[in-house]
């Protein structure tokens, strides 16, 4: 075991020569530092939010599990939030600081995933979330496609949007909001803009819930708007061979096709940083209002396609 002083809290670091990443030889220590080399650009997307995380205490490859609750070993300077489920009372964890970030890693948790809404507006989420995912018959140059048409379509009402990769097979759209629409409102309007999308590309995208329905076709994703659902958080390292991270992209790199997921991770994150800094501080930033497509959509409900 080995004690460190963060922000003036003692942490017990433990297995820290514990390998996590087999094929690269990264290790939890190596995680730890990686995760308080990026708490100056990750942070800002996880404070004041509830945390959910997925835990591999054997590596990527051994067994896994979601955490919501907050242990009860914690230490008691981890914040905490307490949210009545459907079935529980749930208490997650807040990463405030850079100290509860080194304790989070401490525990394997590899994914973070922040919800949408913060702790001063739970029913009210700060951005909408497209998931673009590809299928067995599409791949990541079908998601770049379908993501730049997305930010053209958004443009066109005024809307601004910010691109980021999975860190996996697909890519993840936000749209940042005003915290004053509910999560109904904010999948509606998801799900509007993710059916021009369908209908501007149908051999390639589509809406349909079902895997089997989907017939290999891009799934755009809407349904990630929904209270307490989470997506991986900017600069969060994936469990998958070569420690990829989800990274903020531009939109001219998105456009241009000039994307690999490969090219982003634990280690080489830092000198894109240093070249393009954050893409994404907007998500953040901006507050945009809706109201307009939100009103047509109520009032053409009847006629538009699934809703």
């Amino acid at each position: 075991m080995t004690v460190v002083s963060v922000e003036g809290a003692a942490i017990n670091l433990t297995n820290i020569q514990k390998v996590l990443w087999p094929e690269d030889g990264i290790t939890k220590g190596d995680y730890i530092k990686y995760l308080v080399d990026i708490s100056p650009y990750i942070l800002k997307y996880l404070k004041g939010r509830p945390m959910v995380f997925t835990r591999y205490p054997d590596g990527i490859y051994g067994r896994s599990f979601y955490q919501k609750n907050c242990p009860g070993y914690a230490p008691e300077w981890i914040k905490t939030l307490s949210i009545k489920g459907s079935k529980r009372e749930i208490k997650y964890i807040m990463i405030e600081d850079v100290k509860t970030l080194v304790w989070v890693g401490n525990q394997a948790s590899i994914e973070l995933h922040p919800w949408h809404s913060r702790a001063d507006s739970l029913n009210y989420p700060d951005y909408a979330v497209f998931d673009l995912d590809p299928m067995e018959n599409t791949d990541f140059n079908d998601a770049l496609e379908l993501a730049a048409a997305l930010n053209k379509i958004l443009a066109l009402q005024g809307i601004k949007s910010y691109p980021k990769t999975s860190g996996a097979t697909g890519l993840q759209v936000y749209v940042p909001l005003e915290p004053r629409y509910t999560y109904k409102q904010v999948q509606d309007f998801t799900h509007f803009f993710s059916a021009v999308v369908v209908d501007a590309f149908p051999k390639k995208a589509t809406i349909v819930r079902q895997v089997k329905g989907r017939g290999g076709k891009l799934y755009m994703d809407y349904l990630q708007n929904i209270r307490g659902k989470t997506i991986v958080a900017p600069y969060s390292v994936r469990p998958r061979a070569g420690a990829p991270v989800s990274t903020p992209l531009n939109w001219d790199e998105v456009a241009g096709g000039r994307v690999n997921q490969k090219d982003y991770n634990i280690e080489t994150i830092f000198d894109r940083l240093q070249k393009v800094g954050d893409p994404f501080s907007g998500v953040i930033e901006e507050k945009q209002n809706i109201d307009k497509i939100l009103k047509y959509i109520e009032e053409n409900r009847n006629q538009l396609k699934g809703f």
